[in-house]
C-alpha cells in the first residue's frame, strides 16, 4: 500500500463521462487515420525493403509494415541457404491481397528488376558473387544469379577435367562474371577464374624452382590421345605418348590411369609459354642397355608383331627392343608379296637375327631362315631329267613361270611346250593357277634358274612324221586355220602342214575354205625346222615331164639349189618366195 500512497490521478482526467459511461466526441475519420499512420504506405508493382519473421523448408514469411505478412515460396531464396529470421530482403509486391485477403509478395521478382544492375555492376568492379547451381545442361550447368539463369561452362568449373557433373547440382558457389551479352540477355559465369587467381602466383614460383632432370611427384590429371596431363601441384606438364614407355604404346589407358600418382622427370620448360615437358620411360634404363650381352646374329629369338607394313614388320622381342622383319625375309619366294599375306600385328613368332647393331639399337630378323634353303640340295632334289608337277604363275611372250615348291621357280619356254603344235602365247596352252608336268632341263645354281620342259614328257613325234611324211605321199588333212598367205592343215597322221593359197585350188576352180577336210600331197618335209609343205591341187593335176634341154640344165640346177636353199632358211609364211622363184624356174623352160 506504500506504494499507492505517491499515486495521484489525471489532472485532466473526466471523471464524469467514465461514470456515465459518454463516448469522448472524436470522429471516426480521425480514428481512421490514427490506424492508418501505424501502417506503411505500399503500393502494388513497387520493390520494397522487408524483414524475415521465419524460415521453413516451404516458405518464408516476411513482414514490410502493411496489415498482414507475406508468404514466398522457400525456393526464391535457394541461392542464400544462410537465409534466416531478422534478416532485411527486398520484395515486389504482387497484390495488396488475393482472394483469401493474403498480400502476395515476390522476392524473385524484385531481384530481377535489380539483377542486370548488379550483374553488370560485378563485370564492371571484378566482383565476386554467389550462384546456385539449378541444374546440369549440354556442355555445363545452369546457375541461378541475382534471379538470372546464367551458363556455367564444364570448362570453367575448376582447374581439374570434371567427369561428374551432377555432384555440382544444388551446391551455392562463388562465381565471376566473364560475359555479358546485353542483346540476347545472356550472362557466362566461372569458377575456375577465381581458382586460376590464386594459382597463377603459385604457378610462377614452381615454374621459377624447375631444372631439366629434377624427378616431381604427380597426379594424372588428365589421358587424351597423344599423351598424359599430369597436375605438378598447381602447374600442369605433358607426357608425350613416345615418352610414357620404351616399347610402343598405342593408347596411354595401358600404362596410366587417371588420378594416379606417378613419378615423372622433366625434360624441358618454357616459361614464358607455360609448357612443361615431362618423361615416364626415362626413369627406367634403355632396354637396349640390359639387352643380353650373350645374344648375337644366328640366334632364335620370339616376339610380337606391333606393327605392320608393306614392306615389313616390327616384331618387339622385350619392351623397348624391336627388330625389323622385311618382306623379303619371310620366304624363300623370289615373288613380290606383301607382309600382311605372312602375319598381322598381336602374332606371336618366332624369327632368326640377321644383324645385329647395339650402337645404333637396330636389329634385323628373319624367318625364312628357320627353313632350309631348297636351293641348297637343288640338285639332289631336282635332278636334270627328273619329273616334276608345277604350278603356273604367269606368263610372258617367251615363256611361262612355275613354282616347284616355294622358293623354287622355273622357266619353261615356249618352244618347250609342245613338239607339234606353234603356241603363239602360252596363254593359249594352259592358265594361271593351274599345275601342268615338267621335266627339268637345266640348273642354273649360282643365279638360282631352272629349265624346264613339258614337251620333253613326250617322244619327239618329228622322229615318227619322218617316215610317214615322204615327199610325194598323200595324205587326208582338215583347214584349221586360214590366212592371206596361205592355210594351216592338221593332217589326220598328226601334226600340222601348210599349203599356200597356190595349192588351195580345188579341181573345180574354187579355193579350199576353212574346215574343209581333203587330200594333201606332200610337197616337202623338213625335220629340224618342222615344216611339212602341202598341196591339194597336185592331187589331180597330171604332172607332165618335160624335155631336158642341156642349154638350161646349168639354169636349171642353178635355181633348183636357190629354192631349196630359200625354203631352208624360211618359215611356212615366207613361201610366196618359194612359189614365186618356182614360176621364174618353169618360165625358163
Amino acid at each position: 500500500m506504500t506504494n499507492l500512497e505517491n499515486v495521484k490521478p489525471l489532472d485532466d482526467f473526466n471523471w464524469d463521462e467514465f461514470e456515465n459511461g459518454t463516448s469522448v466526441d472524436a470522429s471516426k475519420n480521425d480514428l481512421t487515420k490514427a490506424y492508418d499512420d501505424t501502417l506503411n504506405k505500399i503500393q502494388e508493382n513497387q520493390v520494397v525493403e522487408g524483414t524475415v519473421i521465419s524460415v521453413d523448408k516451404k516458405e518464408v514469411i516476411v513482414n514490410i509494415g502493411y496489415k498482414s505478412d507475406g508468404i514466398i515460396p522457400a525456393s526464391e531464396f535457394r541461392y542464400n541457404p544462410e537465409l534466416k529470421a531478422g534478416d532485411k530482403v527486398e520484395v515486389y509486391v504482387e497484390s495488396q491481397e488475393d482472394k483469401r485477403g493474403q498480400l502476395v509478395l515476390s522476392h524473385k521478382k524484385a531481384r530481377l528488376q535489380k539483377s542486370w544492375e548488379n550483374i553488370n555492376a560485378a563485370l564492371e568492379n571484378d566482383e565476386i558473387i554467389q550462384g546456385y547451381i539449378k541444374s546440369r545442361t549440354k556442355g555445363g550447368m545452369i546457375v541461378d544469379v541475382f534471379g538470372i539463369e546464367a551458363f556455367l561452362p564444364g570448362s570453367q568449373i575448376d582447374v581439374h577435367p570434371i567427369r561428374d557433373y551432377d555432384v555440382f547440382v544444388g551446391k551455392t558457389m562463388e562465381f565471376k562474371v566473364v560475359k555479358i551479352n546485353q542483346e540476347f540477355r545472356n550472362v557466362v559465369v566461372s569458377h575456375k577464374a577465381l581458382i586460376e587467381a590464386e594459382l597463377e602466383a603459385q604457378r610462377k614460383e614452381i615454374i621459377s624452382h624447375l631444372e631439366k632432370g629434377q624427378i616431381l611427384e604427380g597426379t594424372v590429371k588428365n589421358i587424351t590421345t597423344y599423351g598424359v596431363f599430369i597436375d605438378l601441384g598447381g602447374v600442369d606438364g605433358l607426357i608425350h605418348i613416345t615418352d610414357l614407355s620404351w616399347g610402343r604404346v598405342s593408347d596411354p589407358h595401358e600404362v596410366v590411369t587417371l588420378d594416379e600418382k606417378i613419378k615423372v622427370v622433366i625434360l624441358d620448360f618454357d616459361e614464358e609459354k607455360k609448357r612443361i615437358a615431362l618423361g615416364l620411360k626415362q626413369l627406367t634404363p634403355h632396354p637396349w642397355d640390359a639387352l643380353e650381352s650373350e645374344l648375337k646374329v644366328g640366334d632364335h629369338v620370339k616376339g610380337k608383331v606391333v606393327v605392320m607394313a608393306d614392306y615389313g614388320a616390327f616384331v618387339e622381342i622385350q619392351p623397348g627392343v624391336e627388330g625389323l622383319i622385311h618382306v623379303s625375309e619371310m620366304s624363300w619366294s623370289q615373288h613380290l608379296r606383301s607382309a600382311q599375306e605372312f602375319m598381322k600385328v598381336g602374332d606371336e613368332v618366332e624369327a632368326v637375327i640377321l644383324t645385329l647393331d647395339r650402337d645404333e639399337r637396330k636389329m634385323s630378323l628373319g624367318i625364312k631362315q628357320l627353313k632350309a634353303d631348297p636351293w641348297e640340295a637343288i640338285e639332289a632334289k631336282y635332278p636334270v631329267g627328273s619329273k616334276h608337277t608345277a604350278k603356273v604363275r604367269n606368263f610372258t611372250n617367251f615363256g611361262i613361270f612355275v613354282e616347284l615348291e616355294e622358293g623354287v621357280d622355273g622357266l619353261i619356254h615356249i618352244s618347250d611346250l609342245s613338239w607339234t603344235k606353234k603356241v603363239k602365247h602360252p596363254s593359249e596352252f594352259t592358265q594361271q593357277g593351274a599345275e601342268i608336268d615338267v621335266i627339268v632341263l637345266e640348273i642354273d645354281k649360282e643365279n638360282r634358274r631352272l629349265s624346264l620342259g613339258h614337251k620333253q614328257l613326250e617322244a619327239n613325234p618329228w622322229d615318227e612324221y619322218e617316215t610317214i611324211y615322204t615327199p610325194g605321199s598323200v595324205h587326208t588333212g582338215k583347214i584349221t586355220e586360214a590366212m592371206d598367205k596361205g592355210a594351216v592343215i592338221a593332217l589326220n597322221e598328226g601334226g600340222e602342214g601348210f599349203a599356200t593359197p597356190k595349192h588351195l585350188v580345188k579341181e573345180d576352180g574354187s579355193q579350199a575354205q576353212l574346215g574343209e577336210e581333203l587330200p594333201f600331197v606332200v610337197i616337202e618335209f623338213v625335220k629340224d625346222t618342222k615344216r611339212i609343205i602341202l598341196s591339194h591341187s597336185r592331187t589331180f593335176e597330171e604332172v607332165k615331164e618335160e624335155p631336158r634341154r642341156p642349154r638350161n640344165n646349168g639354169r636349171k640346177q642353178e635355181a633348183t639349189a636357190q629354192i631349196n636353199n630359200v625354203a631352208a632358211g624360211t618359215s611356212l609364211g615366207d613361201l610366196d618366195v618359194l612359189a614365186d622363184l618356182k614360176k621364174k624356174m618353169e618360165g625358163g623352160k
